[in-house]
């Protein structure tokens, strides 16, 4: 029997006692490898989660309003989302298995890494250069710089993946695979928290981010990304390759990847677990990648949360998921990397199902309304709640307190022989103001006709001002709720605005004082409106039964199911490569990787599709019923997955291709 070369530790009774293909890891090497996924999880927090959702969402609402028609169909900016994700994931997984196959047969893996991540990293940062075009144009120069940064960090990952089995041993697998991922969390979070602080602090004189914030957010998370990675450039090697072949042309290329491709696809009862696995990770790890894809969007647009919010709390998960990533390591020594896996996917379909029952508290009081009207008995501009001579008599409420007198009626001064100048002015007077709240000021009128018509139609009932920057049309929007108020002086105009909150309209109205005091209305696609979607009686349930008694907002219900999402994310997602791995003969890495990514990527695309088809066809909490869905069916499928036969597996590919004997 030949003995091997560098012979290790054992690795299964199936192999003879000499045959021993793993190499112990080299801890700088290690850390090389960590550290890229600590720098590219900037792009992945801060850019695809924390930020550009919210600024994607504001910009596509600001250029056309709730809807747009792409390629014929109406689209929300989540849909578009979705569909943007899908053709970056679409690109990688076509490409991803003939990266591998060549990879492995040639010594580019490090080569391919540092390229892809030029790309990505170079992408990433030419997001931040959308401003300076027409605001038209913005939302389109975002989709397409992020698909090309999609491209670049998703192709990266099919050689970064295949870095693993060279990594260390199979033993080493699951705490190398978790510290990458630990690193991930702890590098995106600190930069993160970098963010977060400058989009709440560094504010304009209104109290908002000022402009140059959001477009430094995306250059700094590219620059983030590249200085980290270069120091996987400098400590990761280029894995060895078995019998390397000379460098071919494109056709010769090409053609070596689809002979290869066929091979491998024929040898599916070789390597039976190993394929049985990559289909149930194709479901679950679908649905894992579209909660993270998908989750910054759907805070936005269905749920009404604001970008500080949302950087919050994914900032939160972020310190989270990095303990619980190393925690699942612990896990899976106790009992095995396969039980530790299906646990962490049961409760991911927990997790998909609470964010179903999100659902923004019921507006109760008059300040929680987008367009608010307050009554000014005096009417000085003023409303009452804000004045200190709420009945106009020239005296301060505290003056007249202190009198005995009634600080809400004229007649009752501390002065009985008022003027009569006082007594004509107040008898004429009384009229409402109205104001915009916080968050619809944020978020703010889009250029959309349709909204712009309105409010054109009802300029003198809104707080309403002229963008004077643009010139070429008349662009309305909401005065800062910080400024002073508008006066109403028709009561009935505001009761003929009540009329207009019907299917189409976004905002809410409250009355506060006078003779409509306590008249509200609520637009349907406002984000505490329930009851249309087919899933909606589930939220609206859930929200009188847990979040209206807890007084949770959704801020909060955010937060919780994030730190629930965030505990799993890390051990999820670094177990199921460390199965594979296992699993992979290290003689075939790349090219096993390559389907592994393109069976990601697929996925990839499959959870984003089916979001937005579903979004489009009935609504975005059917979307999230969809991703569940595909959680179940791979979490399902596991039970089919022995990872003691498929190590086996690996071995004898790798002794075959290492011309050594194994025994039967």
């Amino acid at each position: 029997m030949l003995k091997p070369f560098n012979p290790q530790r054992h690795l299964g009774s199936a192999m003879s006692d000499t045959i021993e293909l793993d190499r112990a890891s080299n801890p700088q090497a290690v850390r090389g490898y960590a550290f890229y996924d600590w720098g590219k999880s900037a792009f992945e927090t801060s850019v695809t989660t924390a930020v550009l959702p919210p600024w994607f969402a504001y910009i596509f609402l600001k250029a056309n309003g709730l809807e747009a028609t792409i390629l014929g169909k109406d689209m929300t900016a989540d849909a578009a989302w979705a569909f943007a994700v899908t053709g970056g994931a679409l690109l990688v997984a076509i490409l991803a298995p003939s990266f591998g196959v060549i990879a492995d047969r040639r010594a580019i893996k490090m080569w391919w890494l540092r390229i892809l991540t030029y790309l990505g990293a170079g992408a990433t940062f030419l997001l931040a250069f959308a401003p300076m075009l027409d605001v038209s144009r913005q939302w389109v120069w975002l989709i397409v710089m992020f698909l090309m940064a999609n491209v670049g960090l998703n192709g990266a990952g099919v050689f970064y993946n295949a870095l693993l089995p060279h990594m260390g041993t199979d033993d080493e697998m699951d705490g190398i695979s978790n510290k990458a991922f630990a690193y991930g969390y702890l590098g995106g979070g600190i930069l993160l928290l970098v963010h977060l602080v400058m989009v709440s602090l560094i504010l304009d004189d209104n109290g908002n981010t000022q402009d140059w914030v959001i477009p430094f957010v995306m250059a700094s998370s590219g620059v983030w990304w590249l200085g980290f990675a270069m120091l996987t450039f400098s400590w990761v090697p280029e894995p060895p390759i078995e019998n390397e072949m000379e460098s071919l042309g494109v056709r010769e290329s090409a053609s070596l990847a689809i002979k290869e491709l066929k091979k491998t696809f024929g040898e599916v009862d070789r390597f039976r677990t190993l394929f049985i696995y990559m289909l149930a990770f194709f479901f679950f790890i679908d649905g894992i990648n579209s909660v993270t894809a998908l989750a910054g969007i759907y805070g936005i647009t269905v749920l009404g949360l604001t970008t500080t919010a949302l950087i919050a709390t994914i900032l939160v998960i972020q310190f989270v998921a990095a303990p619980c990533a190393i925690a699942f390591t612990k896990l899976s020594e106790r009992t095995s990397t396969h039980y530790a896996l299906t646990f962490s996917l049961v409760m991911w379909v927990v997790v998909v199902l609470g964010a179903m029952s999100f659902a923004p508290l019921a507006l109760e009081t008059h300040d929680e309304y987008d367009i608010q009207f307050d009554w000014d008995m005096d009417g000085d501009g003023i409303a009452d709640a804000d004045d200190d001579d709420t009945d106009g008599d020239w005296y301060t409420n505290t003056e007249e307190l202190l009198a005995g007198t009634d600080p809400n009626d004229p007649a009752s001064t501390p002065n009985p022989n008022s003027s009569r100048l006082l007594q004509e002015r107040l008898a004429g007077a009384g009229s409402y103001v109205v104001s915009v709240g916080d968050s619809a000021y944020a978020h703010g009128l889009s250029q959309d006709e349709d909204e712009q018509a309105w409010a054109s139609e009802w300029a003198d009932v809104l707080p309403l001002h002229l963008n004077e920057d643009i010139t070429e049309k008349t662009i309305h929007e909401f005065d800062d709720p910080g400024g002073s108020a508008t006066e109403v002086p028709d009561a009935s105009r505001i009761s003929e605005f009540t009329t207009t909150f019907d299917e189409d309209a976004r905002f809410s109205m409250s009355v506060s004082g006078g003779a409509l005091d306590g008249t509200t209305a609520l637009g349907e696609n406002h984000p505490t409106s329930l009851g249309d979607g087919p899933l909606d009686a589930i939220p609206d349930a859930v929200r009188s039964a847990v979040w209206e008694p807890l007084g949770m907002g959704v801020f909060w219900q955010f937060l919780l199911l994030g730190c629930m999402a965030g505990a799993l994310l890390g051990g999820s997602q670094g177990l199921s490569r460390s199965i594979f791995g296992q699993m992979v003969p290290e003689t075939r890495s790349a090219e096993f990787f390559g389907f592994f990514g393109f069976f990601g990527k697929v996925a990839a695309l499959i959870g984003p599709l089916l979001y937005g088809t579903m979004t489009i066809m009935y609504d975005s909490r059917v979307g999230i019923a969809s991703i569940c869905v595909l959680i179940v069916i791979g979490t399902f499928m596991m039970r089919f997955v022995d990872v003691e036969d498929g190590r086996r597996a690996a071995m004898e590919e790798d002794a075959r291709n290492r011309g050594l004997m194994v025994e039967s």
